[in-house]
């Protein structure tokens, strides 16, 4: 509560938002039309049609309902498939329908104890459809959970390896520095794209390949800013006061250095948390981040980029305007809190 009260305006709307798209992420299944596992049903029929479609499609559906943590991740698996209705009517317990004007009728029983359940409902699509005829406002929807989980990922990671090296080396110094200090200049002086796309190769294709990727480059940021902490904190009285009632080196290093070495490593946190959208967008838009069919913004603009001259533009510039979004809000919000944990900018009362 203290905290918030320090953040200025600015970082106050960044938690908001940042809120705001989490608990969307977190529920999307809940709310979204296409409610399938990746929002990957796919009617070729309607394909990239403008915002605001609507059409009637009959959905069958299995008896077998999924428990809330299947249904929270996963989707709900009970629809087994999906029709695009353009026209039909209902005769005693046979539906017949078309699936565009002039296709021929097809004809489906609906009776009661079916293992199947057939249904028909009228569907808008908010934001059209993509190339392949999916609810676009669904995989945009999902699209958030693929870049806040990559992130949180790395950032976790990042923080698992930098701030246990960068410890080490402000504090004990000589020969240990000395070898930190060399791994981290030689992964530092390795563009971070590059070295991405290298582990991508190396590890594969794939979701959680991202993380482990993304993560393993971003720990030399928070092992140099950690060991400079390290290096001013270790020689305060505190810590030599420690020293002399002879509490051990790893008691000082946990309870006397770290927790006062850790404001600057929240606000680089939020710096790589921005930094790691960019680089799974970007992987994704080269092909080598998240697979299909699981929808990342960065894939949504590769299979869209070609609609800005064809007309429907939006299918390539709301994943774009969603990626800036959300790293406009982390960056905000790490000099937000930069400014809030600085003593330096603490007014002090007389």
């Amino acid at each position: 509560m203290l905290l918030w009260k320090k953040l200025d305006g600015p970082g106050k709307w960044s938690v908001r938002y940042i809120a705001s798209v989490v608990l969307l992420a977190l529920f999307a299944y809940f709310f979204i039309p296409d409610r399938s596992a990746s929002a990957n049903t796919m009617h070729v029929e309607i394909a990239a049609e403008q915002p605001g479609f609507q059409t009637f499609v009959l959905k069958q559906t299995s008896s077998n309902k999924p428990t809330f943590l299947q249904r929270w991740f996963l989707g709900n698996a009970q629809i087994a498939s999906e029709q695009v209705v353009a026209d039909y009517y209902q005769k005693e317990d046979t539906l017949f329908f078309q699936t565009t004007k002039n296709a021929p009728w097809s004809k489906i029983y609906i009776a009661e104890g079916q293992t199947l359940s057939p249904t028909l409902e009228e569907r808008t699509f908010i934001l059209g459809t993509d190339t392949y005829g999916r609810d676009y406002f669904s995989r945009l929807v999902l699209g958030a959970r693929i870049s806040l989980s990559v992130g949180f990922i790395a950032v976790i990671i990042s923080l698992c390896i930098g701030i246990p090296l960068g410890a080490l080396a402000g504090y004990y110094r000589g020969f240990t520095d000395k070898v930190i200090m060399w791994l981290i200049n030689v992964i530092w002086s390795i563009p971070t794209l590059l070295m991405v796309i290298a582990l991508t190769f190396v590890l594969g294709k794939g979701f959680w390949q991202v993380f482990v990727a993304v993560g393993l480059t971003m720990w030399v940021e928070v092992a140099r800013v950690v060991r400079g902490q390290v290096l001013s904190i270790r020689e305060k009285e505190y810590v030599d006061a420690a020293r002399v009632l002879g509490f051990s080196h790893l008691r000082i290093l946990l309870k006397h250095v770290l927790p006062n070495a850790l404001s600057p490593v929240i606000v680089i946190s939020a710096a790589n948390f921005a930094s790691a959208i960019l680089i799974e967008s970007g992987l994704s838009f080269l092909g080598i981040g998240a697979q299909p069919p699981l929808p990342s913004w960065g894939g949504m603009i590769r299979d869209h980029y070609a609609y800005i001259l064809m007309g429907n533009p939006y299918l390539a510039l709301l994943p774009g305007i969603a990626i800036m979004l959300a790293v406009l809000a982390f960056m905000t919000l790490g000099n937000s809190l930069r400014d809030a944990l600085d003593v330096k900018l603490t007014p002090t009362k007389v």
